[in-house]
């Protein structure tokens, strides 16, 4: 088993002063890195009926395709405001370092399908509760949520609680 967190870089002061943001370019560009990454996330949901894979912007996008080929689901992004070309549901969310929202088309998940939804980092799980208000807003049904990081000391899973999530490396 390859030593995934090896393979991510902290990055000081980015995007502003104080944060300690966590690079995973190294690790997708390593290709025995990122198929096991890849195979690790989606092995949880293997047998679980999902249909689509959602992913957050912009990094979950990254995961949450070869996920979904992986699970043979479609996928569906979840992305900023103003970037998709339709009528849309849209949730707002604090970050760690400010605030934003989200959006996802209005018909984007059949009623009742089975969603995953996939981000590279669970922090303080605002965006992530954001992206499952939309993902049920819509018609999905979260099958469960995973993550390549997640901040534990950020205490994002307490805004998600009930649900399902894996995340494969913790800080």
């Amino acid at each position: 088993m390859i030593d995934l967190k090896s393979r991510i870089l902290d990055v000081p002061d980015f995007p502003k002063k104080g944060i300690v943001f966590k690079d995973i370019t190294p690790l997708l560009a390593d290709a025995k890195g990122f198929a096991e990454t890849i195979d690790r996330l989606a092995e949880p949901f293997v047998g679980r009926g999902v249909q689509i894979v959602a992913g957050i912007e912009s990094r979950g996008f990254l995961l949450a395709t070869p996920i979904a080929y992986r699970l043979g689901a479609g996928v569906v992004p979840i992305r900023k405001k103003g970037k998709l070309p339709r009528a849309v549901k849209s949730a707002s969310y604090a970050l760690e370092y400010g605030t934003d929202s989200i959006e996802a088309h209005a018909d984007a998940f059949s009623q009742g399908a089975k969603v995953l939804l996939v981000d590279d980092v669970l922090a303080t799980g605002g965006t992530a509760a954001a992206a499952v208000k939309l993902i049920e807003d819509v018609g999905g049904e979260l099958v469960g949520a995973a993550f390549l990081i997640e901040l534990g000391f950020l205490n994002g899973r307490k805004k998600l609680p009930g649900r399902r999530i894996e995340s494969l490396v913790t800080y």
